[in-house]
């Protein structure tokens, strides 16, 4: 089936035209027909599916058809996600989306100015996308009025939860309609998630799209054995034989990205960083900076994760591998997207060997080994530019980037 066969406007089917959409994804073809009949729905699906345009394209429809006959005031849809750069790219997607349509779309989120965000919705929105942090706090200050709300879309409530949103989530329940369609996302489902999922959904279509391999197909992955310490030398030999590549590399903590980044700029490869230091003032420049292309290198620690949605991401790095098990698919799962081919490398050393294992139970299989000889790997080292590996400078960076931070938490106090 082809999206113009679908009964949705003209004008959306051709944006979906522009846009390069021609057939709908599994988690399209399953959901959107449901969505449009009004039916709640309940749907898991791995990240780089379509799950966006699945629950967006019926929801601008309806709402674009409702607006033709008679204009309803107030926020008609309100979309939940986790993280400001999920705000930002949903938000990107809606509009596209919705051109040429009667529906307007509008993203909120912390760390900015609010005025600027109450005066673009005292102007009326039809879809409001949110990060709960700003959501409560605009409804708590009476800038923003819940009750019209037709549509309650939850989009990575699994990370959401893991964030400790849940009770804020419960909370919002009291002040929406309770006549309302609700849209239920997620990337993994559990005990906690099914909980939630079901308090909030009636008589629900329950979709699941879950391969036997939860990393996408599209996505060549595999994992190279090596020291903690050398971890940078083959990252700079990695980022060096694929020079034109747009690279994606994940840390654990936001010291580790620094003390990354400050290793490829040794060797003269520029790169940017994304983590919870940041001010969204930074984030977007860093991820306007990676998106366009200015930058080719990008490192990020997990709570970045789920927000990095660019189409053109050649490489993804688990520069260290992740805490939680499922974090490595939303991870690789930022390459590969769509029907782009995607190559993920990991790194693992023999402190992390446990970690992989876990890993690998949760895939169902193991992920291929790259085999480097003695000899390929040591010449990997002695070829490198980086000339300071003791690891008297590795502290002194890491006592410099505390410094720095120490000094930004003081002038926020101030």
């Amino acid at each position: 089936m082809r999206f113009e066969e679908y009964s949705i406007s003209p004008e959306i089917k051709k944006n979906l035209a522009k846009l390069g959409f021609k057939r709908p994804t599994d988690i399209q073809f399953k959901s959107i027909p449901s969505i449009l009949k009004g039916e709640d729905v309940l749907a898991i699906a791995q990240t780089g599916t379509g799950k966006t345009a699945a629950f967006a394209i019926p929801v601008i429809n309806m709402i674009d058809e409702k607006k033709r006959i008679k204009r309803p005031d107030g926020i008609k849809c309100l979309v939940m996600v986790p993280t400001h750069e999920l705000v930002i790219q949903l938000t990107e997607v809606f509009i596209k989306l919705s051109r040429h349509t009667r529906v307007t779309t509008f993203g909120i989120y912390g760390g900015v100015e609010q005025d600027p965000q109450i005066e673009k919705l005292e102007k009326g929105v039809d879809i409001l996308i949110a990060t709960p942090g700003r959501l409560f706090d605009l409804r708590s200050q009476r800038h923003l009025n819940l009750e019209r709300i037709e549509i309650l879309i939850l989009d990575e409530a699994d990370h959401m939860l893991d964030l400790g949103f849940i009770g804020d989530i419960q909370d919002l329940m009291q002040h929406l309609p309770k006549k309302r369609q609700t849209l239920f996302f997620s990337a993994t489902i559990n005990q906690k998630i099914k909980k939630l999922a079901y308090s909030l959904v009636t008589n629900a279509i329950r979709i699941q799209i879950s391969p036997k391999n939860p990393v996408a197909k599209n996505v060549n992955h595999k994992v190279i054995f090596v020291s903690m310490d050398d971890k940078r030398f083959f990252l700079e030999r990695i980022i060096n034989e694929n020079a034109d590549s747009k690279i994606l590399v994940f840390v654990r903590t936001k010291v580790r990205a620094e003390r990354v980044k400050k290793a490829m700029g040794r060797v003269a490869i520029e790169s940017i960083t994304i983590h919870g230091d940041k001010d969204q003032r930074d984030r977007n420049l860093v991820m306007n900076q990676f998106k366009s292309g200015d930058v080719m290198l990008l490192i990020a620690t997990d709570v970045s994760a789920r927000g990095i949605d660019i189409p053109d991401v050649d490489i993804v790095i688990n520069y260290d591998l992740p805490d939680k098990d499922e974090n490595y698919v939303h991870r690789v799962g930022r390459t590969g997207r769509g029907k782009n081919k995607g190559n993920a490398y990991t790194f693992c050393s023999k402190e992390e060997e446990e970690m992989l294992a876990d890993i690998q139970e949760f895939l169902g299989e193991k992920i291929e080994v790259l085999d480097i000889g003695k000899k390929e790997y040591f010449e990997t080292i002695d070829f490198s530019n980086d000339t300071s590996g003791d690891i008297k400078s590795m502290l002194k960076e890491i006592e410099e980037h505390e410094k720095g931070r120490r000094k930004k938490n003081k002038k926020k106090k101030r």
